[in-house]
C-alpha cells in the first residue's frame, strides 16, 4: 500500500486528504477540512493565503506518513514576491471588481486559446498596483508549494489559465510576457518533482483543480463530455489539440492544459455559486429546498451574466433578471433549470466546434451529489449522465502522485479504470 497526501484548496473550503492505492483500487480519507473565502480589506477582495498555509501544515501533520504531497487549487489568482522572496501582500480574489471593464486585445485567442474572462491572470496584472515592486509571480498552489519546499515553479495546467501561455507550444509566450521579464518561473508538469518538505517529496499534480478532476472522470473511452460541477461548472471535452477558430472564440470556449498533454476544451458556466450565495443569504439548508424545488416551476436566466459574479444578494439579482418575485423553491428551481440548459448548450457547442462525438456526460465534483441537477442535465442534454465521484479533484491529485511514485501505472485510461472500480457512481437517463 502506498499513501500520499493531496492538498485541495477550493474557493469556499480547503482540505487535506490521505489517499492510498492498493490492489488495483484507490481510496481517500479526508484528514483535515477548513473554511476559505475572500476577505474584504483596503476596499478590495483578497485571500488569506497565510492562513491557508497554516491549515495545510496542520493537515499534513494529521496525514501521517506519506510518500508524496501534491497541491491543487482554484485557478488564475497569484501572489507576488519581492526580491527577497517575501510575499508583498495577500493575493487579490478573482471576484474583486478592479478588472471590471477590461477588454481583450485582438489576436489573443490565436495565441493563448482562452475564453475571455476579465479575471484571467493577465488582466489582473493590468490592474495590479504592486507589479512594479514584484520580483516573481506564483499562482496559489505554487505559492503554497514554495512555502513548503523553498523551490519555485509554475505548474503547467494552472499556468495555462493565466492567458500568458502559448497554447500551441505549451510555453510562456514571448509575445505576451515581454513586459514581465523574470516575473514568471520555469514551468513544471504533472508528475515532476517540486521539492521536498520535511523529507517527503512534493510532486507537481494537475494543480488547477479542474485538471485534477478530469483525471478522475470515470470514462471507459474518449467519447465523453465532462462537467466538473462545484462553485463553477466547467463543461467540455478532452482533446489532443486546441481549437483556435474564430467560431470557437466567439462561442467563448477555452483551451486549457490537461494532464499528459491533453487539452481541456471547455466553457466556464457560473455554477453552484448561484445556489451557495442564495443559501448564505437565506441562512437555509439545501435539502428541504431541493425537495420543494423538484415540483416547483422556475424561470430561466443566463447564469453567465456578469451581474452574478460578485458576492452579495443573489436572490434579489435573480428576481430582477427574471422580472418577478419568486419563492425560495422557485428560485432554486430557476437556478437548476438555468444551469442544466447552460450545461446542454456547452456540451452541444463543444461537439460542434471540436468535431468530437459525445455518448455520455460525466458529472464530477460536489454537484454530482445534487440529484435534481443531474437529472435535469440528462433531460436537457438528451444523454445519459454518470454522476460521481464527488471527490474527483482529490482523487485526480492522488492518482497523479501515485503514478509518480510507482504505485499506479499507465495512461489516463488506466487511472480512470481505478476510479471506476473504486468509487460509487450513479446513472441518470434522459426523460
Amino acid at each position: 500500500m502506498t499513501a500520499v497526501a493531496a492538498v485541495d484548496l477550493g474557493a469556499s473550503s480547503g482540505r487535506v486528504v490521505r489517499g492510498t492505492v492498493t490492489d488495483g483500487n484507490v481510496h481517500i480519507e479526508e484528514v483535515h477540512r477548513f473554511a476559505n473565502g475572500p476577505v474584504h480589506h483596503g476596499g478590495s477582495l483578497h485571500w488569506n493565503v497565510r492562513g491557508l498555509h497554516r491549515e495545510v501544515l496542520k493537515g499534513l501533520r494529521l496525514a501521517g506518513e506519506v510518500s508524496s504531497i501534491g497541491i491543487d487549487s482554484w485557478a488564475v489568482d497569484y501572489g507576488l514576491l519581492d526580491s527577497e522572496g517575501e510575499l508583498l501582500a495577500d493575493p487579490f480574489c478573482y471576484r474583486d471588481s478592479r478588472t471590471d471593464g477590461i477588454t481583450p486585445a485582438d489576436g489573443l485567442y490565436a495565441v493563448n486559446g482562452l475564453q475571455f474572462q476579465p479575471f484571467n491572470t493577465m488582466f489582473q496584472l493590468m490592474a495590479e498596483p504592486l507589479l512594479p515592486q514584484a520580483s516573481q509571480l506564483l499562482l496559489v498552489p505554487d505559492l503554497i508549494s514554495y512555502w513548503l519546499t523553498g523551490e519555485r515553479g509554475a505548474e503547467y495546467t494552472n499556468a495555462t489559465t493565466t492567458g500568458l501561455i502559448d497554447v500551441r507550444t505549451g510555453q510562456w509566450s514571448p509575445e505576451l510576457t515581454r513586459d514581465l521579464p523574470g516575473l514568471l518561473p520555469a514551468l513544471r508538469h504533472p508528475g515532476d518533482p517540486a521539492g521536498v518538505f520535511e523529507g517527503v517529496p512534493v510532486t507537481a499534480v494537475g494543480s488547477h483543480d479542474t485538471a485534477s478532476a478530469v483525471v478522475a472522470v470515470p470514462a471507459s473511452n474518449d467519447r465523453f463530455a465532462y462537467i466538473s460541477c462545484g462553485t463553477w461548472s466547467l463543461v467540455g471535452v478532452e482533446l489532443s489539440e486546441p481549437v483556435l477558430t474564430e467560431e470557437s472564440r466567439a462561442a467563448n470556449f477555452t483551451n486549457e492544459g490537461g494532464v499528459d498533454g491533453t487539452i481541456r476544451y471547455l466553457r466556464n458556466v457560473m455554477g453552484l455559486w448561484l445556489l451557495q450565495e442564495c443559501l448564505r443569504r437565506w441562512n437555509a439548508d439545501l435539502e428541504p429546498l431541493l425537495r420543494e424545488a423538484a415540483t416547483a416551476t422556475g424561470s430561466v436566466f443566463d447564469p453567465n451574466d456578469p451581474v452574478f459574479l460578485p458576492p452579495g444578494d443573489m436572490p434579489a439579482r435573480i428576481e430582477r433578471w427574471c422580472g418577478k418575485s419568486m419563492s425560495r423553491p422557485e428560485i432554486v428551481r430557476s437556478i437548476l433549470d438555468s444551469l442544466a440548459l447552460a450545461h446542454r448548450d456547452a456540451v452541444v457547442d463543444a461537439q460542434r466546434l471540436s468535431g468530437k462525438e459525445v455518448e455520455v456526460v460525466h458529472v464530477v465534483g460536489g454537484g454530482s451529489q445534487n440529484e435534481l441537477l443531474c437529472q435535469l442535465t440528462a433531460d436537457a442534454c438528451g444523454l445519459p449522465v454518470v454522476a460521481g465521484p464527488a471527490e474527483a479533484t482529490a482523487l485526480g491529485n492522488v492518482l497523479v502522485q501515485a503514478r509518480a511514485v510507482g504505485a499506479a501505472h499507465g495512461t489516463l485510461t488506466d487511472l480512470r479504470e481505478l476510479v471506476r472500480k473504486s468509487q460509487p457512481l450513479k446513472r441518470y437517463l434522459p426523460r
